[in-house]
This record gives structure tokens, C-alpha cells and sequence, in this order.
């Protein structure tokens, strides 16, 4: 097994894949000694850096050297800062070309009526507000019994908005609500509202449209006597209709996946997030989608993406998306580049450029094709980009929202979270894999020990295929389910 790497031959640092002692030689395009101690997943000097001087990593800048850097040296945050300037101005300069198509693949799913698919057949309990959360939690655990045949389970989101919000947030809530109640992973909604609150059914209707009312049922628990015995009725009502869903095989180019990654470390841009990427153009050449979040992560590498925007129309969606969110921070008083995490610069992360270009590795190589806003479906297929924020639950409900059925969540450290869909976990390095094998569902870090790329990006593609047909990912065996909206604002 190789203990470092340089990624780029363009690059002056190269990167730990594994502990490094003092006084190790270090032979990566020049020959160098390591002057001290370098943990796994951090940068080591492979040149002299003048203070000033800017650090490459990926073959691009993640950064400028606070002080003279000698060659063999630990590179991280003690003597490298970020480069980054506010909202800036941007030259389309495009790149990229669209991928060759390959073979069709399958799936075992579930068409609905609308004609939709699914990759689960579960009936979810949906609060318009969060004052009957218990009673979405307490029907949850009483409606398990229902889980029979091909309904696989019943879930409750419950979550602490839909009164006491004003403009966007409320908005943000109201449209999160509706396209959880139509997203295809659900074979039966209940819609539960309390009956005095801003989002209430009566006003929530205008943003569901139309639906299938067998497939959703509506309570507003002030308008009966016991509301448990009342929505138990309208559960195995639900659970009759899911009932009649049998999987059926599929085309993959249905299929829509989220990318998303958090506790990230060093390793996360070397291994996990170019798997990503190449399952993504994978996916993408047999005709599915993906979608990238986690906006604040794309600065220091919006670049990459909007000159691989298809044309200028979504270069300028992209620029805009970049810059709103930066107007978004500063609107609140905050400094737009406070990031990474602790857990990131433990991990070996310097700086959010460092951050951001191993992020976007997840993008793969494709042409982006859309760019969303917070809560807009997905309506052009290909690879995508969202509005979200990089908190883990809400960009990866985010992306579930915008019409996920899968998400992807690469990671260094570990986490246990879900979200509304079978959210993957992908281990960037085998030690975190092995550390907590209850988390993690596959192991990237195998591709800087001895698997190839192709060969690990279609082993990926076979396991998400899989999960597509019904295998449960480790966080829906552990039973969890999580949802976040993303809150911007006043709350009264």
C-alpha cells in the first residue's frame, strides 16, 4: 500500500494516506525528508513555499502559505490560509463534452400511478406542524404492524416548523411538506395537521396540487375526538392501497441520486468523492441523474462547474446560485469562508478551497444539465446542481426533496444520520470502514490500496442498483429516518 500521494503533478504538496514518521524520504516527482510527524490525511510540502506563495493541491490553489513553508513540512492550517475573496464576478469559458452512452441496467422498483417510481413502497406520516409530532411518533410505533407484504415500513418526519414562520421560511416549509407527500418512496402519505397553525391542510392543498387520493389521506386532529383511532383507520386504509405495489424491473435511467459528503478528512477528494464522481458519469451515460449540493462547499471550485455548464443560460443559474448564497451569509453578519469543521481539519482539510475541490469531485466529469432551487424537482436529467446549505440533514433532505430516491453521503470520520431516503454511507479510508462497519455500506478507501477505479465505480454502481431493488442500507436496518428543513430566517 502506497502512504501518500501526489495528486496532481502540478501540485508542491502531496497527501498522507497513512501515518507518516519523521525523517520518512518522500519520493513524489522530487525527493524530499519529512521534518516532522504527519498524520493521515494531511498535506506534506514538497517544495519550499515562500510566505505568500500559494499552495496547490488537485492542481489548483487551495490556499496561500502564512509563512515561509520548508520542503517536507506538515501543510495545514498553522501556515496556510485561505485565498478566497467575497462575491465576484465570472467569465463563461466552457469545457467538458457529453458522455458516450453505454449499456441499459435495471432495477427492481415501484411504478406508481402517475406513472413515477419508487425505490421503497413505505407509508409516511407527514405533520404540517411541529405541535403533533408526538402523535406522528406515537402512530408511527402503533402502525408498525401494518408494515405486511410489500409495504416495507411506516415513518414519521417529524420536524419543529409550519407555524410561527414568516416569508421564505414558511414557504421553504410548505413546499419541503408537499414534496415529501409526493415523492415516489412512498406507497401511502398521512398528511396530519393539528387545525390552528399557518401551514394548516386547508392552506397546504394549494401547494400539493393534484394527488392521488388513495394514496394520500389528510387529518387535521382538532376536528375529532381521537385522533389516534381516527388516523389508525386512515393508516390501514394506506397500507391496503401500498399493498398493491409489487417491484417491477426498471430502466436506471429513472433513477435519481443525491450526492452529498460530511466529516470529511484528507482522504474524502482522493478516494470516496472520485468514486462518486465516475458512479455519477456512469449513471449519467446510461441516461439517469444526479444531483450536487451543499452550496457554501462548491466556493473555491465554482469554476469547475459552471464552465461545464451545457450553455450560458445555466452558467448564469450557477453564478447566481454561488453569489446568493454568498449575499445569504453576509446578509446575517457572517464570514462567508468560516469552514471547514473541526472534524474537517482534523481530518487534514486546510482551508474551504481544500474543502470544495475535493467536493466537486463528486460531480464526476458530466455537463451540468439543471440548477435548482431549494425544494424545485428535478425536470432535466443528467447531472444537476441544488441550492442547499452544507449541513448534512438539510442538504441531504434537500436533495431528497428535489426528487432523490437514493443519497449518496461520502465521509472520513463517520455518522450515523439519515434522511427521508436510503442514504449510502461511503467510507473514504478502510480504517473508518472497519472501525464502524454498523455505518458504513461501502468502502472506498479501497481504491489507493488495490482496486482500480473502474472497477470500484461499478461495484458502486451494482450495490446502488441493489439498494434500489430493496436491499437496506445500514441506517434503514438501524431504523432511522431524518428530515431538516432549511431555516433561514424569523422565527415569532
Amino acid at each position: 500500500m502506497k502512504t501518500y500521494i501526489q495528486i496532481n503533478p502540478q501540485d508542491n504538496v502531496c497527501v498522507a494516506l497513512a501515518p507518516i514518521s519523521a525523517g520518512t524520504q518522500i519520493n513524489a516527482g522530487t525527493t524530499v525528508t519529512t521534518l516532522e510527524d504527519i498524520p493521515q490525511g494531511h498535506k506534506i510540502a514538497l517544495a519550499d513555499i515562500k510566505e505568500g506563495e500559494k499552495v496547490i493541491k488537485y492542481g489548483f490553489p487551495i490556499g496561500v502559505a502564512k509563512q515561509d513553508i520548508k520542503a517536507g513540512s506538515w501543510v495545514h492550517v498553522h501556515n496556510v490560509k485561505t485565498g478566497l475573496g467575497d462575491v465576484l464576478d465570472y467569465e463563461y469559458n466552457p469545457s467538458g463534452s457529453e458522455l458516450e452512452p453505454t449499456e441499459h441496467a435495471h432495477f427492481m422498483g415501484y411504478r406508481r400511478e402517475d406513472g413515477r417510481v419508487g425505490v421503497r413502497n413505505e407509508i409516511w406520516i407527514i405533520p404540517t406542524v411541529g405541535c403533533v409530532n408526538s402523535i406522528a411518533s406515537a402512530l408511527e410505533k402503533q402502525a408498525k404492524s401494518l408494515a405486511v407484504g410489500t409495504v416495507e415500513d411506516i415513518v414519521a418526519f417529524p420536524h419543529p416548523y409550519g407555524c410561527s414562520q414568516m416569508g421564505g421560511d414558511q414557504e421553504n416549509t410548505r413546499k419541503a411538506l408537499a414534496d415529501l407527500i409526493h415523492h415516489p418512496n412512498a406507497g401511502g402519505v398521512l398528511v396530519l395537521g393539528l387545525g390552528c397553525e399557518n401551514s394548516n391542510i386547508p392552506v397546504m392543498m394549494d401547494y400539493i396540487g393534484e394527488y392521488d387520493k388513495n394514496r394520500v389521506k389528510f387529518l387535521q386532529c382538532q376536528d375529532v375526538e381521537d385522533e389516534q383511532a381516527a388516523a389508525m383507520e386512515l393508516l390501514k386504509e394506506l397500507a391496503d392501497y401500498a399493498g398493491t405495489f409489487k417491484r417491477e424491473p426498471v430502466d436506471a435511467s429513472e433513477l435519481i441520486i443525491g450526492m452529498k459528503c460530511g466529516g470529511s478528512d484528507g482522504l474524502s477528494g482522493i478516494t470516496a468523492n472520485p468514486t462518486v464522481g465516475a458512479f455519477s458519469d456512469l449513471l449519467i451515460s446510461k441516461g439517469g441523474t444526479t444531483i450536487l449540493t451543499e452550496v457554501p462547499e462548491m466556493f473555491g471550485a465554482e469554476t469547475l462547474l459552471m464552465n461545464r455548464c451545457a450553455n450560458e443560460e445555466l452558467f448564469n443559474k450557477t453564478v447566481d446560485l454561488i453569489n446568493n448564497f454568498k449575499n445569504y451569509f453576509t446578509s446575517h453578519n457572517q464570514t462567508i469562508y468560516e469552514n471547514p469543521s473541526p472534524g474537517n481539519k482534523k481530518g487534514g482539510i486546510s482551508t474551504l478551497e481544500d474543502k470544495s475541490l475535493g467536493c466537486t469531485q463528486k460531480s464526476g466529469s458530466a455537463l451540468v444539465k439543471g440548477v435548482l432551487e431549494y425544494t424545485e424537482p428535478v425536470h432535466t436529467k443528467g447531472l444537476n446542481l441544488l441550492s442547499a446549505p452544507g449541513n448534512d440533514l438539510v442538504a441531504a433532505t434537500a436533495l431528497a426533496l428535489s426528487g432523490a430516491h437514493i443519497v449518496l453521503f461520502t465521509t472520513g470520520r463517520g455518522t450515523p444520520f439519515a434522511s427521508p431516503v436510503p442514504t449510502v454511507k461511503i467510507s473514504s479510508n478502510s480504517k473508518l470502514a472497519g472501525h464502524k462497519d454498523n455505518w458504513i455500506d461501502f468502502n472506498a478507501g479501497r481504491l489507493v490500496e488495490d482496486m482500480p477505479m473502474e472497477m470500484l465505480s461499478k461495484e458502486l454502481f451494482e450495490y446502488v442498483l441493489a439498494v434500489a431493488s430493496g436491499k437496506k442500507v445500514k441506517a434503514e436496518e438501524a431504523g432511522f429516518h431524518d428530515m431538516a428543513i432549511f431555516k433561514q430566517g424569523v422565527t415569532l
